[in-house]
């Protein structure tokens, strides 16, 4: 196991000077990859092995790549806590081939491929094991594949954000007037900023990294997240109401630089791949587990957790699934799937 603190600036550096050289020595390569293969694994969540998902899925791949026989072959280096810079500038550099792996929610990688944002759409899923369900059923392929072409990214395996996403506020939230004109935090992406905003917040989209000092200097009113983040990064500490909304099951995806995929010994990739997929299993059964310990151990930091108007929030939100399909009509076989999956 290696988890790493490093300054962006000499990442950025030494990435740079390794990518020039492999570039112009195809060589070293086939001498890398003789020898043990190092991968970078970036997540934006600080590195609490058990309520932040990049960390726990972190320790389960190193866990199988072990268990698979391929301890001496592939050595991954983890870096949480956005050490490799904020979401979006690292899943561009996933993109290119500068960094190998990343764990995060699906949403950041809208930005690239619009289609992905299919996921984020408010009140879509209505549970993590009907999501599981939909996907196996065909729901995730479409978007993975979308993500390859446009983007040069793969996802190798998806795995669950540790809850579902609900709004974490500064006041008591139970209807959307309650939430009228709140600046709530969004992903700096435009399907869940437009269910916020449809719910009645003042949508205010902001990289993770700024939301604690944003709280704390009131620009922002709240948030939203799951119950584990919002421990682990201690938000709790800033805004004291937590409204269940569970207006979005955020799925967790693991990227792959395909760059990376492809340099990879065949041999060797099967194994690394079969281990991440076995690691997205184990860190689903965590995520279901830890969610409920999480919400009772916010109420026993002083944060009120209540039940709210769920089903005012999602006739509100009802018009974002149609708008989408009639912006992207490429998404409707995935949504179709996933309407029809039972829980």
């Amino acid at each position: 196991m290696t988890i790493v603190p490093v300054s962006r600036r000499t990442f950025i550096k030494s990435s740079t000077a390794l990518t020039a050289g492999l570039v112009l020595s195809p060589a070293i390569i086939g001498r890398a990859e003789a020898a043990t293969l190092k991968l970078k694994c970036s997540s934006s969540l600080p590195n609490d092995p058990k309520f932040a998902n990049g960390r726990v899925y972190y320790d389960n791949l190193v866990k199988q790549i072990k268990a698979n026989g391929l301890g001496e072959q592939v050595e991954v280096a983890f870096f949480p806590d956005n050490q490799l810079g904020q979401e979006i500038d690292v899943i561009n550099s996933v993109k290119l081939g500068v960094i190998d792996l990343m764990i995060s929610g699906s949403s950041i990688s809208a930005n690239l491929v619009p289609l992905v944002g299919t996921y984020d759409l408010g009140f879509l899923f209505s549970s993590f094991p009907q999501q599981t369900k939909a996907f196996d059923a065909g729901a995730a392929k479409p978007i993975e594949d979308a993500l390859l072409k446009g983007s040069n990214i793969r996802i190798i395996a998806w795995a669950y954000n540790f809850g579902s996403r609900s709004v974490l506020a500064k006041k008591p939230v139970k209807t959307p007037e309650d939430l009228a004109g709140l600046k709530i935090r969004t992903l700096p992406n435009p399907v869940i900023t437009e269910c916020l905003r449809l719910m009645g917040a003042a949508a205010t989209p902001l990289a993770f990294g700024e939301i604690y000092t944003a709280l704390q200097a009131g620009v922002l009113d709240g948030l939203e997240h799951d119950p584990p983040t919002i421990l682990a990064s201690k938000f709790f500490e800033t805004a004291k109401f937590y409204a269940l909304t569970q207006h979005n099951f955020s799925p967790l995806a693991v990227y792959f630089s395909d760059v990376t995929f492809n340099r990879m010994d065949p041999k060797l990739r099967e194994g690394f791949l079969d281990a991440a997929k076995k690691a997205a299993v184990d860190t689903r059964a965590h995520g279901l587990a830890v969610e409920k310990e999480a919400l009772t151990a916010l109420t026993e930091k002083g944060v009120t957790v209540a039940e709210c108007d769920r089903e005012a929030f999602k006739k509100r939100v009802a018009p974002q699934i149609e708008n989408f399909i009639k912006a992207r009509p490429e998404s409707k076989p995935v949504i179709d799937i996933i309407r029809s999956t039972q829980a």
